[in-house]
Parts: structure tokens; sequence; C-alpha cells
């Protein structure tokens, strides 16, 4: 983005001059950022710029069919059973949870319990969370900037292509992102009205945050205690009361239910998936929190990037969010945002300390390269679509202070700012669309010419409303046609399994292996299979993981609900799904993709459903997942997500099988205890089932009925 519309077209106009008062410790009204005049026109705009945001983001959306089949089978569990709701459990037999904090959860299991459990009503509140984020984002704007700005700003998001991606999926992100971006903004509303309750509220919003994804939502704290400490407008001493008011906020908000888990004895409650100890703390601080960054995960399935020599997330370094796959989700907009960004501060530099449009566009700019060096620089696990939660800031920054560069023209440095990024943004775009080598070749082209043709035209001083609306029209143009050509072919596009991206497939993706539109591994073979020696995980001819029949990479889980997918009824059970490396069939499943349900192993599992806690064992949660959504009834996810956590014991597992709760075992699943560190547990099970019970063969998947023994 280069650049925005002017609030009065046909001559250069300052930034707008609704300042807050100079005075270091006056109260400030609250609405002393509203005086901008409001035009008949806005409203009508909002609400266009919204709906469109909606439309885009529920497009198609049942394709995806459960998407993530891990968090897909975790909402129907909490839909049968409270305990699970609470606790965020995988299966309503609260065997363990899932390997996050349940607040995303919720908001989804409460949708499918009013509306049943089916993609819409999972998927339907993500887009819903994707509009109210724009809509935070454009009112925000609006206070300070206007509506010209704030348009251009929700235009950027709704256009970003990971958050397009986020918006249809049902992982953590898209709550975070939500909650995140209303922080912020109740941050800016307390610093400008003085009132402690904004502040409380943001801190409400952080607390939330960190029970949707723990400690990543923590990254945006530093961000608001320094922009609230250095610019709100009372004395010292009450800024830090506040801010330890606000402190407080976060810690009660987030730790009511980490309290809830700590003190509940671990025979009452499920097992705390991703931990190696059942602690809630120990995910906390370790698998989801400084083992992120330093790359040393217990129970994750491989090491970190460990600096720029790379790894199985991929190398580390300053330009990581801009190679490979992960560059065409967020960074279409960066260089010019950083350009932008120093231009608009120079132009207010003189302004008074608390000018409400240099709180904005410091806070979003600090918000942005916080979250933009964590990530760069992260060892452990990291995935492309992390990259939405630059999404907001990045989309505010550019509208605010693109309107404020814009709005300066009449500067002979400015214009040449402003024809300067238009270049820089036309050249980045053709190095990322470069990368999809077969995917619309003529693109960049024309992204290069309406660029150009904008660095020209802005290059003249401005005259005239017909020269503004043209100049700001071609940079718009030159900036988000890339952008929104990958957002187009995301949502024309079905996303399953646990990691995605967003855009046509590129050139060197993968994150060392991982990667890939459908939630498969490319980088190995035809299947998907992680690429390995021997020892090594490699897909078999569906993708599967060792011992497995087959997988379903780019394709649905088992189960899929009612609809249509490339001619064929899901009713239940899931048929061959045709994706973008061709046919596969259903099989066992594995660690990114979940497992399908063909007719006859429905019918084995559901057989005296009622009789069992869970109808089967599998390994790995997604395996699990498949099953689960497939039948109906709950499946025991032996080792979580990875395979990994020693849940069950080998003790527990016996005596639950000792008590007739457990009908079968399905084995040749998950990653059997097979990650870089953590239990290996899921081994001991499976070797005891295989030398105690008798195998038998369903669709080409092996199963154990667990009350014949040999």
């Amino acid at each position: 983005m280069n650049a925005t519309i002017a609030a009065t077209p046909g001559r250069p106009t300052h930034p707008t001059t609704t300042t807050l008062p100079v005075s270091e410790h006056a109260a400030t009204p609250a609405d002393t950022a509203t005086s901008i005049p409001r035009a008949r026109w806005e409203a009508p705009a909002y609400a266009g710029a919204l709906l469109l945001t909606g439309l885009l983001y529920v497009w198609n959306l049942a394709a995806s069919g459960w998407a993530n089949a891990f968090y897909s089978a975790a909402v129907q569990a909490g839909t049968q059973n409270w305990v699970a709701f609470f606790y965020g459990s995988s299966d309503a037999g609260n065997s363990i949870t899932v390997d996050k904090p349940p607040a995303s959860l919720w908001i989804m299991e409460l949708s499918a319990r009013v509306f049943g459990l089916s993609s819409w009503s999972i998927l339907v509140p993500q887009a819903l969370m994707g509009v109210a984020t724009a809509a935070i984002i454009l009112f925000t704007v609006r206070r300070r900037f206007g509506a010209a700005a704030a348009l251009v700003s929700t235009g950027v998001f709704a256009l970003t292509p990971v958050a397009a991606l986020m918006f249809r999926f049902n992982n953590p992100d898209a709550l975070l992102l939500l909650l995140l971006t209303a922080s912020v903004a109740l941050t800016l509303r307390a610093i400008e009205g003085g009132r402690l309750r904004w502040l409380l509220l943001a801190g409400v919003a952080v607390g939330f945050g960190f029970l949707t994804k723990q400690l990543q939502a923590f990254l945006v704290l530093p961000v608001l205690a320094g922009i609230y400490a250095v610019f709100a407008g009372t004395t010292i001493v009450r800024r830090l009361l506040h801010l330890l008011a606000a402190l407080g906020a976060v810690l009660v908000s987030a730790g009511w239910w980490v309290a809830v888990v700590e003190l509940v004895p671990a025979s009452a409650r499920p097992y705390i998936g991703g931990s190696q100890t059942n602690s809630f703390l120990e995910l906390t601080f370790g698998y989801n929190g400084l083992g992120r960054i330093t790359g040393d995960e217990t129970g994750s399935v491989g090491g970190g990037g460990g600096g720029a020599g790379g790894g199985m997330w991929g190398s580390t370094g300053l330009f990581r969010l801009f190679e490979n796959e992960i560059g065409g989700q967020i960074s279409w907009l960066i260089p010019a945002a950083l350009l932008l960004l120093a231009g608009a501060l120079v132009l207010i530099g003189r302004a008074p300390r608390r000018d409400p449009r240099r709180i904005l566009i410091v806070a979003f700019a600090a918000w942005l390269l916080v979250t933009l060096i964590a990530f760069s620089f992260m060892a452990g696990i990291f995935h492309a679509y992390y990259t939405v939660a630059l999404a907001a800031p990045l989309a505010g920054l550019v509208g605010a202070a693109g309107t404020v560069v814009f709005r300066h023209r009449d500067r002979l440095w400015v214009r040449i700012l402003l024809a300067a990024s238009a270049v820089v943004t036309a050249a980045w775009a053709w190095i990322l669309l470069d990368r999809a080598t077969s995917w619309l070749p003529w693109l960049k082209i024309v992204v290069l010419v309406l660029s150009l043709a904008a660095a020209a035209l802005v290059m003249v001083p401005p005259r005239g409303r017909s020269l503004t609306a043209l100049t700001a029209s071609l940079l718009l143009a030159g900036s988000l046609l890339a952008p929104a050509a990958y957002t187009l072919e995301t949502i024309g596009t079905a996303h399953s399994g646990s990691i995605v991206t967003a855009g046509p497939s590129v050139q060197g993706s993968g994150m060392g292996g991982f990667g890939g539109r459908g939630g498969g591994m490319p980088g190995g073979n035809a299947g998907g299979g992680m690429p390995g020696g021997t020892g090594g995980m490699q897909g078999g001819a569906g993708g599967g993981m060792p011992g497995a029949t087959g997988g379903t990479q780019g394709g649905f889980p088992g189960g899929a609900p009612t609809g249509t997918q490339n001619g064929q009824t899901q009713n239940g059970q899931t048929p061959s799904f045709t994706g973008e490396r061709g046919t596969r069939t259903g099989g066992a499943g594995g660690l990114l993709e979940a497992s399908t349900v063909s007719t006859a192993m429905k019918t084995l599992l559901t057989a005296n459903a009622s009789d069992y806690t869970w109808v089967a064992a599998a390994i790995g949660s997604q395996t699990a997942a498949g099953y689960q959504l497939g039948t109906g009834d709950a499946v025991m996810p032996i080792g979580g997500f990875n395979g990994s956590d020693p849940s069950p014991t080998l003790a527990q597992f016996k005596d639950y099988v000792a008590q007739g709760r457990i009908h079968y075992f399905i084995a040749g699943s998950g990653m059997m205890g097979g990650s870089s560190s953590g239990s290996n547990v899921s081994s001991q099970i499976q070797d005891w089932v295989e030398s105690t019970f008798t195998a038998k063969t369903v669709d080409g998947v092996t199963v154990y009925d667990l009350t014949a023994a040999k």
C-alpha cells in the first residue's frame, strides 16, 4: 500500500488538526479525537466494507469440511460433555485436552450447540471474528485519520491472504488476533480519555488472549505498557498505578481458568495435552512458551531453526517472513509500510506529545515490529499461518501512515517517497508472484505497469480532484492487486489438516518438509510424506505415517459434514477427494492429516457404542479426530497431538481395557512416540496390544478388538 485517498481531494491538505491538549497532565475528554466531520456517505461505505469482508470470508466456506479436524473433534466433544467443554478435551471421554487453552473452542462449541455440529457452525464464528477485527481497525483509524484512511486499512486487512485463510479456518489464531486488536484499540481510548476502565478492558482482552494461545498473547504487552506510559495524559505515578491495575486485569482474566486446572486433582480432570507432566504451567512455559523461542520443545516432532542454518521449521533470521511460501502470506506491503512509517513520523515530528495520530502510528508500528522480530528469530515450531498476527497492525499502519504522507505530497521529498514505495511494492510483488511459476504469469506484469504509472503520476504536483483521485486509485490498485489475487485463490481452495498456507503453491515451500495449502507435507514423495532415510517418516501412497494405509493430504477428514465436494455427497463418511495433487483415498491418517472412515469401519466402531467410554483408541490426535468425527463417538487419542505425551500410561490403558471402557485399538497411526523428545508410552501401548490381542484388517486398516484377548 503506497498511499491513501486524501480527505479533501483536489488540493494538498495537512494531517487532521484534531490534536489532544499539549499539557502533560491535563485530563482529556474521551471524544477529543472524534471531531473529524462525518460525511453522509461514510456510514454506507463502512457498512459496505464490512459486508464485503464478511462475504469474502464466508464464500465457499464449507469446502474445507472439518478444516483442522484436531480442533473440530474437540468442538464435537464439547457439544457432548460440559466437562470436555470447560477443559477443551479432545474427546468426550475426557482422556486428554488439546495442546492449547480452550477459549477459541468455547465460541465454536456454543455455536455448534445452538446450530448443530457442522462445518458451518464451526467456521462461521471464525469468519465473524474477521469481520469484527476489520470493524475495530476501521473505527480505530477513523477516529484519528478520517474515513479514507479507515477504508484503506479495512481493505488492506480483508485482502491480506493469511487473514483470509485463518478467518476461514478453525485454529485459535482468529480469536487471538481479534482480542489483541481490541486490546490495542482499548488502550488508545484509555490514552485519549484518561479513563482507567478502557485500560482494564484492554487487560481483560489480553488475558482472554492468553486463554486462546498462551504466551503469544503477551507479545503485545510491552507495546501497550509502553505507549500508555509515554502518552497517557496523567502523572507518571498515576500511569504506573493504572498499568499495575491493568496487569491485575490480565492476571485475573487469564488466571481464573489456570487456577482451576492446577487446583483440581489430576485424577478428576483430563490430562493436559502437550505437557509431559500433566501441568498447564509446564505447557505454558515449555512446549507453548520458551520452547517456541529456543527450539527446545519437549514432545515436538523436530528441532528448531537454530539460527540461519535452518531446521524443520525453516531458517531463522531478519528476513524469514519474506522467504519461501511465508512471504506470500503477509509480506506484500511490509516494505512500503516501513517507508511510509518513516515519512509519517517525520511529518508529524513537531506535533504535541499526545497527538492522537502519532500515538496510533507508534502503537501499530511497535506491535508490528515486536511480532515480526519474535517470529523471525523463534527457533521452535513455526508455521506460515502464524503471520496472521501481523495482519491487523500492518493494515492499520498502512492506512494511517499512508494518509499522512499522501496529504503532504505538495512537498517534493514526499512525492519521491510515495513513488519509491510504489516501485518497491511492485518489485517485491514481482518476486513473490514469480515464486508461483505457473500461476497467473501475466499478473506481475499488470502490477508492475500499474505501479510504474502510479509512481510517475504521483511525481506531478497535486492539482485538482480528478488528478488526486486517479493518483490514489493507481497507487491502491498497484499495491493491492497481487495480494487480492492471492486472497481470491485462497478462498477458492479447500484447506484441511494441521498446517495450511494461503495462495498458490510456490517454489521453495515447505519449511523443512512441512507446508502446503491442503495441510499435507510437500517436499517428500508423491504421497506427501515427510522425507527421511531409514527409520525416517515416509509417506505411503496416500501420504500416511509409518504403518498407515493411506493419508488424506489436502482432503477431507473422516465424517465430513453433509454437503458436496467435487460432485460427491459427504454423508458421514469421506469418499476420495480430488485436491491440488490428485486423488487421495481414505486411510489410517497420521500426524498432520485426519484419518478417513469407510462405511465398514464406521459400522464396526459404532456397534454397541453406548457400552464403551471410547469406541476406539488411536495414536495421535489427528488420527483419533478423524474416527471420532466420522462416527460421532469418543475416540481416545493416545499420546496427544504428536503421540508423545505420556497419556495414558501403559498401566492406565490396561486398566481401561480391563474395565471394558475401550472397544477397539486402531494400529499404524500417528507418530507412535516418534518425536524428537517426549514419552514413548504410545509405542509401549501398541506393543502390548499387538502381543495381547488378535489383529484383523478392515478396509486396509488394522484393528484390535480389546474385549477379546488371544
